[in-house]
């Protein structure tokens, strides 16, 4: 992230002289009778639309297994794809309605959609492949795989909170979903502190989701990295890589957290390792800091 920003800072006066604006780089003609609320209205058909259609299709796969709907069961076993499909559908007519509503020109309406679906065509191409490698590993049922292998370790209890929180984290990094391994892993989780120690229900709970929100965050093929890097312009790759160091400092304090609850079971002791990591990382960072860039240098 550091030589990322540096490099854009050295290189900004350049950039912004050589940089045409957005209206040059995309040919499109700005309205003139646009209102705030055109922006707004569809993004929150969009957010509204794709949660209503996840809530739908999780029902769906919950009647179809006989089983009550509940929030949280819908949200596991939505069907993703489907979702995200409808969701856009919709509020891709309630963006439409706000154009037509400004009576532009329909050449300018299908120039527009046309450059619109060029520069998505990237993020739809890489959703489409993370959702067959997700496909993939569902058939080859990785996540229970690494369920059973927990199960099976006849290991010290105190560890299970710092053991769940890795497992989770190497899960949902490999199938791009929190949502999905918080589905596998916290019955077990619960199965577990109820077989070996009870007391550590909570921090093995956590663990798991704590776990599973920073693997699905690192995820290359994860839904929510692929769309940001698509929407802030910038390469899949640079932004898996930049945002690594920073999530990965998080999941050691983490760690070390849970494995210090584990251990003591005292919540105030884990606060306390984790904030001592959390001055040691923070520290180490300012020094990485003050360190001159080889490449910026050479540059």
């Amino acid at each position: 992230m550091r030589r990322h920003e540096m490099q854009a800072a050295h290189c900004a006066e350049d950039k912004d002289a050589m940089t045409p604006s957005l209206e040059d780089e995309l040919e499109i003609n700005e309205s003139e009778h646009g209102r705030v609320s055109d922006l707004i209205m569809p993004i929150v058909v969009l957010v509204v639309a794709t949660i209503g259609a996840m809530m739908f299709t999780g029902y769906q796969s919950l009647a179809e297994a006989g089983k009550p709907f509940d929030v949280l069961g819908a949200f596991e076993n939505t069907v993703v794809g489907t979702s995200l499909c409808y969701g856009g559908l919709i509020g891709l007519v309630s963006a439409l309605y706000t154009v037509l509503r400004q009576r532009l020109p329909a050449s300018d309406i299908s120039n527009t959609l046309w450059i619109g679906a060029k520069s998505m065509f990237g993020a739809i191409l890489i959703l489409l492949f993370a959702w067959t490698i997700g496909g993939i590993i569902g058939d080859m049922k990785t996540g229970q795989y690494l369920s059973h292998m927990a199960q099976a370790a006849d290991v010290n209890p105190h560890y299970l909170p710092a053991i769940l929180f890795t497992i989770s984290a190497v899960m949902a990094f490999s199938t791009g979903t929190s949502w999905g391994t918080f589905g596998i892993m916290l019955p077990i989780a619960g199965d577990m502190a109820a077989a070996t120690e009870i007391a550590l229900i909570l921090p093995m709970l956590g663990a798991v989701l704590a776990g599973a929100v920073f693997g699905d965050h690192c995820s290359p093929i994860s839904d929510t990295t692929i769309l940001s890097s698509t929407g802030a312009r910038c390469s899949h790759i640079d932004h898996v890589s930049t945002q690594l160091p920073y999530a990965l400092a998080g999941a050691v304090i983490s760690a070390v957290g849970y494995l210090v609850i584990g251990l003591t079971e005292s919540l105030l002791m884990g606060f306390m390792a984790a904030f001592v990591m959390f001055i040691a990382v923070i520290l180490s960072f300012m020094w990485l800091s003050r360190r001159p860039s080889k490449q910026i240098q050479s540059a």
